[in-house]
């Protein structure tokens, strides 16, 4: 009798550890990519809004705010695509395709997930709160465009680019104009982004009938990233002359400037492996644009060599 009870105790926890397994990638906390790519824009916005000198609690409800949405984010968009993502290569290992769980469980998920980034937003002012609202829409009904709208990417462009007024709002409790700058400079580089990683899945998209930026440009798909990309730094390096940045901002620039280069010769021949591959390369030029935004400010006051100064 104890064996058979404790095979049963056994059986039971691995039940729990698989449902547990299976909320994990749900959320996608194994694949952090998507909160990165959130994260350093969004602290980006944070350190220019403050000055480089962030309230460390300020720092980390954001952190957490912005780990915690993403999560909600995914779980809504596995539930909106449930009966689309095991017909596409890349997602038909994901739980809710795989019958690992049941849709309700990810709205449930993806409800609590949310609530709880708002409760982390209500010390914050009256403004900051109002934002949060329609943030909570678009990334709500994000998955559903695909249906219809042909670009998609733009709509993401949006959701994806929230953290930055809500960063503002957060200091000020409006959103000064390098805010909208700084939103509008990030909406081209989702859309960039996005696109890669639409051109990874055109071929299942379009089987489905789906819409995707991919699809619409057809081959000028290439041209329009790095359009996209043009235009976000083209657009930084406007708002760090606004903000009289200097030299390590525009070397964080620089470094973003290559990397998209980089892209362009990761994605120019349209192949999924190199098309997946720029889209995950885009973590590092959002680092790098936040690294030179902080060590800009930390170094604030030094004397460069004339070559680093931005003339004016």
């Amino acid at each position: 009798m104890s064996d058979q009870a404790d095979t049963t105790q056994q059986s039971r926890w691995t039940r729990i550890a698989a449902r547990l397994d299976a909320y994990e990638r749900l959320i996608r906390l194994d694949k952090p990519i998507g909160t990165l790519l959130l994260l350093w824009p969004t602290l980006t916005a944070l350190w220019i809004a403050t000055s480089g000198a962030p309230s460390w609690i300020i720092v980390v409800i954001f952190v957490l705010g912005t780990l915690l949405m993403r999560s909600a984010g995914c779980a809504m968009n596995d539930y909106a695509d449930r009966d689309f993502d095991a017909h596409v290569e890349r997602t038909e290992k994901r739980p809710l395709a795989q019958r690992e769980i049941e849709p309700w469980e990810a709205l449930l998920v993806g409800t609590v997930l949310a609530s709880c980034a708002l409760l982390l937003i209500l010390r914050f002012n009256r403004f900051t709160i109002l934002l949060s609202i329609p943030a909570l829409g678009i990334a709500i009904s994000y998955p559903f465009f695909k249906r219809f709208f042909a670009l998609p990417q733009a709509f993401l462009g949006i959701a994806f680019s929230f953290g930055i007024p809500m960063a503002f709002a957060a200091v000020y409790g409006f959103v000064p104009p390098t805010g909208w700058w700084l939103l509008g400079a990030n909406f081209f580089w989702v859309f960039a982004y996005d696109t890669e990683y639409a051109m990874v899945d055109r071929e299942d998209d379009r089987k489905l009938g789906l819409r995707t930026s991919a699809i619409a440009f057809g081959r000028f798909d290439v041209l329009a990233v790095m359009f996209c990309y043009a235009i976000y730094l083209s657009l930084l390096m406007w708002v760090g002359r606004v903000q009289s940045l200097g030299g390590f901002f525009y070397a964080g620039v620089l470094v973003a400037s290559l990397l998209a280069l980089w892209h362009f010769a990761l994605i120019r021949k349209r192949e999924r492996a190199g098309c997946f591959r720029a889209f995950l390369g885009n973590h590092w030029l959002g680092l790098a644009i936040f690294a030179g935004t902080v060590a800009d400010y930390a170094f604030r006051g030094q004397q460069w060599p004339r070559w680093l100064a931005w003339p004016g």
